[in-house]
């Protein structure tokens, strides 16, 4: 019986710990280090030093199917010409890059074709200090919410071709047996959501540093 109520009093403990991470929504800002899951797979986005067979032959970006898994963290920076500052808040419309922390490369797209689907591909492509147009990404989502938040289904949307960021249930085979394909599609829908999942969350930058420029934002 003791042993059971300690059970009883564990699992309370893990759920309420559940529940305030889930309560904390944390603001996603400039300078986070984060894993961003696909709604519908529940992967997460992830690449590592595989190069695809065909198309561009640049190294693959897929879905992850489990979370714990260091090729899948990105960092969260502005562009070459609009540096954004760590801690800044990404609202919604911002045009952003995400670095791959593993291989130092970005989320990338172009018009080649994505090997399961034939949509549009995505990779990782170029370097710290080696990045172009094709590296850049629209972030939106639906509602009235200004700032990007943990729990808000966001999506990608490519600059220079207007493809959004999608995965489906398409895995491959060796030598990335189990993932799933992530592509660029021509228009929105349930694949094309991702959410804020684990990771390092930059604090909060604000000139003002004010409630109210808080509350302006929510």
């Amino acid at each position: 019986m003791e042993g059971t109520s300690w059970r009883c009093l564990i699992a309370l403990v893990l759920l309420c710990l559940n529940i305030c991470v889930q309560a904390e929504n944390l603001l996603v800002t400039c300078g986070s280090t984060i894993k961003l899951q696909h709604v519908g797979t529940k992967a997460r986005l992830h690449s590592h030093q595989v190069a695809y067979s065909r198309g561009s032959q640049q190294q693959s970006v897929t879905g992850f199917p489990d979370g714990d898994d260091g090729n899948s963290l990105w960092l969260i920076q502005g562009l070459v010409d609009e540096p954004c500052t760590p801690g800044e808040p990404i609202k919604k419309g911002t045009r952003t890059r995400l670095l791959h922390v593993a291989t130092r490369k970005w989320l990338h797209s172009h018009l080649y074709n994505s090997p399961l689907s034939n949509s549009q591909e995505v990779s990782a492509f170029g370097s710290d200090t080696q990045s172009d147009g094709g590296d850049v990404w629209i972030i939106e989502w639906d509602g009235k919410g200004k700032v990007w938040k943990q729990n808000t289904k966001v999506r990608f949307k490519h600059v220079d071709t207007g493809a959004y960021l999608f995965s489906h249930d398409a895995k491959y085979g060796n030598p990335i047996s189990g993932q799933f394909e992530v592509a660029g599609v021509a228009h929105k829908s349930k694949n094309t959501e991702w959410v804020a999942a684990e990771g390092v969350y930059m604090p909060r930058y604000s000139e003002k540093g004010s409630a109210d420029d808080d509350k302006e934002e929510l």
